[in-house]
């Protein structure tokens, strides 16, 4: 009777140490914090932080600034899932920005082309006149 009560408090603690064993690891099977993905966020909202999308796009810049701000502060908050979620959404909105950006300065180069080219135009009927 003796060793089995024996073995018995052998077996407690060894249950505990394997309870908090597992406790530890599930722990760092969480989700990690999304460090490339605020980088790439980061390196997109600065590439479209331009004047002419502040000029053109400044909506969806500043929509793509404040999901930054606060993917900041979900890591800080160690919220990794929402952080990479806000991430992953400024990135997206800072593209946003800055094709809608080089869209309207398409635009406007092209309207410059067709008036150059219809002052040329009317340019040459004046000189074909003469």
């Amino acid at each position: 009777m003796k060793s089995l009560r024996t073995t018995r408090a052998g077996i407690a603690p060894l249950a505990a140490a394997l309870a908090f064993g597992l406790v530890v690891l599930g722990g760092c099977a969480s989700t990690p914090a999304p460090v490339e993905q605020m980088a790439v966020a980061e390196a997109a909202v600065a590439r479209a932080n331009t004047t002419g999308t502040s000029e053109n796009s400044a909506v969806e810049l500043k929509v793509a600034t404040n999901k930054l701000a606060s993917a900041r502060e979900a890591m800080a908050s160690k919220d990794y899932d929402v952080a990479r979620r806000l991430a992953e959404q400024a990135e997206l909105d800072a593209e946003v920005a800055a094709l809608q950006s080089q869209a309207a300065r398409s635009r406007q180069a092209a309207q410059e082309s067709r008036d150059a080219s219809r002052a040329l135009s009317e340019e040459i009927s004046r000189k074909s006149v003469r």
